[in-house]
């Protein structure tokens, strides 16, 4: 084929998509940053000198032939900037990280409060000071357990206690969500818990924390007004404060797929800002001298916008809260500059503005799954928009309408993130929906706002009596579907690259004009195709040695049913299996072997052993089974204990990941995952093929990167 006809056959694609161009900006500064965040191994000089090179080739051919090669030019730049900003970004916030266990003395200031997974009190730390270690973290964060009764945690109190940290844990298994990464960047180097009281060393200092004092006072003053679990979910909504929430209800709204309202996301934000222009609109109207004089419109955009910034900063500006602001304040601009307000390439600035502040949320659930309903909303209803068949309807009909078609278009297009991060589906989650949005943005946000308003009178107790029974029929809501029969639907998590496919093709869907659009499709069908087909591993070890899980026909049966519970819980997630630790750990699949247990591994057998008595065994049962797992080292190693262990790590370092063909039935040795060889390895999944033994790890799929130990 011609160069000239090769030129021409882009131009015509070019033409078709003319207007339609600017959203894929977005998408390539995506691609970006995505393929920093999948790189093996951390770019040095040379890769970015490669993606500057990029970046001047693409101002090359927007230069050469601006109308036919301009818009692949501009991609490519896109693309290598998106490298360039997420290795910026990573540099820009790195901090010491532990790389041991430590108990002793914790001081810090408080700068953050939250619960963890088991409900207990957790705060977040910074001006840590750490005895007798030298490169301390600059923050840490520690659950409060046990009797907590001497301290009320409040933002920027110093604070004390004895307690454990650790260095952030990997990842549960290979693939799976790797916790150093997310905690890298918060510049968190160090998590851990306390079971003895924690203590009040200095009280914050006037001013020191002006924002979060306030939010944190606005949480106490609505949870007084609002009594009980109904208060809490109140503050959560105004001010971001999550740590009254028990989690009976945080689950309760996972499970019938309303747990967005708690999120100050783009839902509120929307909401909030909504209605103050449409008040503020409404209100000026009603004085004809200002209606007729002056722009109105754009004056109660400004208020919106001033109202949405502050919402922003005294939730906090979490990442949420901030992509939610970005999105209407690129919205509300534009109807400042007399442009459309909702549209596709309103939905791409405010992607790009987040991406280059934080390229790091991109691979969060919130950032995929709030752009993703915000796109799918905006180009159904674009449209939609002067259907000739709903011309005539009335007005009340094209309300229910719009609200159905909202509900169903944002909850398939966030139904394959939520599937994939949380590994659940909502069954129920459209009848909830429709009963729970209306009221968060009809009473509840309208309330809040008039209860502000009436604080200088006294009279706030009337709106919020009307937010607490509207909260009370969220939650009731919530708490009824979620026990209904089969109301939650278990989803194996899947392969690694589906989750972007169906992303890739699903922004095609939305963006792409013309017949040619429905060929995007065909990367989500593939997609799923790919994840129904998937398999779970085998075997799975994991990071700390102290638990084993052998997949069977009843679903994946544990080595032991207690210890190691959160990475039990991942897995069994994954695994799409709805059961707990004990009851997985009684499915039958494993047999006592002296101080540990034995399971087949389809012909292989492999040894598990956790304490002190397992590693006095260790030398001994590796001579009798091709694969031992232990968790602990004793005292003093026998020589054919550590040269099993020389020997595994050899064979693991020697062979390029995944093992391949390394048949521990050949081999002299067993293969031995001690803890000096897991904490290289990270978790491992184990599975047994004709040519024998194969092996995955966490750290191969984390790569040679900023945050990997």
């Amino acid at each position: 084929m011609k160069a000239g006809s090769i030129f021409g056959a882009v131009n015509a694609v070019q033409q078709g998509q003319r207007g339609a161009l600017m959203p894929w900006a977005a998408v390539c500064l995506g691609v970006g940053v995505g393929v920093y965040f999948a790189l093996p191994v951390e770019p040095g000089l040379a890769g970015y000198s490669l993606a500057g090179l990029a970046v001047a080739l693409g101002a090359v051919l927007f230069a050469w032939r601006r109308e036919v090669l301009g818009p692949i030019g501009i991609a490519l730049a896109l693309v290598a900037l998106g490298v360039c900003v997420a290795g910026w970004r990573a540099h820009q916030v790195a901090g010491p990280v532990m790389d041991f266990r430590y108990y002793g003395p914790i001081e810090g200031r408080i700068v953050g409060i939250d619960r963890s997974a088991s409900d207990a009190v957790r705060i977040t730390l910074d001006q840590v000071r750490l005895d007798n270690v030298r490169n301390v973290p600059l923050r840490v964060r520690v659950s409060l357990h046990g009797e907590q009764g001497y301290l009320d945690p409040v933002p920027g109190a110093i604070v004390m206690m004895t307690g454990h940290l650790s260095p952030p844990g990997g990842a549960a298994e290979p693939e799976g969500f790797d916790f150093q990464r997310h905690a890298w960047f918060q510049s968190l180097g160090g998590v851990g818990y306390t079971r003895v009281p924690a203590l009040l060393l200095e009280a914050p200092e006037a001013g020191a924390t002006p924002l979060f004092s306030l939010r944190m006072r606005m949480s106490a003053a609505i949870q007084a007004a609002i009594p009980g679990q109904p208060g809490a979910f109140a503050a959560a909504v105004l001010t971001g404060d999550r740590s009254g929430l028990e989690q009976g209800p945080i689950q309760d709204m996972r499970d019938s797929n309303i747990a967005h309202l708690l999120a100050i996301s783009g839902l509120h934000m929307g909401l909030l800002t909504g209605f103050v222009y449409a008040a503020l609109r409404v209100l000026l109207a009603l004085i004809p001298p200002l209606a007729l004089r002056y722009p109105i419109r754009k004056w109660a955009a400004a208020s919106a916008l001033v109202a949405g910034a502050f919402y922003l900063a005294l939730s906090g500006g979490n990442v949420a809260t901030e992509r939610a602001f970005i999105q209407v304040a690129v919205m509300f601009t534009a109807v400042l500059l007399d442009r459309r307000a909702i549209t596709l390439r309103s939905v791409a600035i405010a992607a790009i503005i987040v991406l280059l502040r934080r390229p790091e949320t991109l691979m969060s659930p919130g950032f995929q799954m709030s752009f993703a309903a915000t796109t799918a909303l905006v180009a159904i209803f674009n449209g939609l928009q002067g259907a000739a068949w709903m011309r005539n309807w009335p007005g009340w009909v094209k309300g229910v309408w719009a609200l159905v078609v909202s509900s169903v278009v944002a909850g398939g297009a966030t139904a394959p993130f939520a599937a994939a991060h949380f590994n659940r589906l909502a069954v129920y989650g459209l009848p909830a929906n429709l009963l729970t949005v209306p009221v968060m943005g009809s009473i509840v946000i309208p309330f809040a706002v008039l209860a502000l308003m009436l604080t200088p009178f006294g009279l706030s107790w009337v709106a919020f009596w009307i937010m607490e029974k509207a909260l009370e029929w969220i939650l009731g809501v919530a708490e009824r579907i979620a026990d209904l029969p089969g109301a939650v639907e278990m989803v194996p998590s899947p392969p690694g690259a589906v989750l972007a496919m169906i992303a890739l093709g699903g922004i095609g869907l939305c963006l792409w004009k013309g017949r040619g659009r429905w060929v995007m499709a065909l990367p989500v069908v593939v997609a799923m195709v790919i994840w129904t087909g998937a398999e779970r591993p085998l075997a799975l070890v994991s990071e700390s040695g102290g638990l084993v899980g052998r997949m069977t026909e009843d679903g994946r049966a544990l080595s032991r049913p207690r210890g190691d519970g959160f990475v039990a819980g991942i897995w069994l997630e994954n695994d799409g299996d709805p059961a707990d630790q004990e009851s997985a750990a009684a499915r039958g699949a494993w047999a006592e072997a002296g101080a540990g247990q034995v399971a087949d591994l389809g012909g292989l057998t492999l040894w598990h052993g956790t304490g002190r008595a397992a590693s006095r065994e260790a030398a001994e049962v590796c001579a009798r089974y091709p694969v031992v797992v232990v968790n602990s080292w004793p005292d003093e190693p026998t020589d054919a204990l550590l040269e099993a262990e020389a020997d595994s790590l050899a064979r693991l370092i020697a062979t390029a990941p995944p093992l391949g063909a390394a048949n521990a039935q050949e081999a002299q040795t067993c293969l031995l995952f001690s803890p000096t060889i897991l904490a290289r390895t990270g978790a491992v999944a184990l599975s047994v093929g004709p040519d024998g033994l194969r092996l995955d790890t966490a750290r191969r799929h984390q790569g040679q990167r900023l945050w990997s130990p």
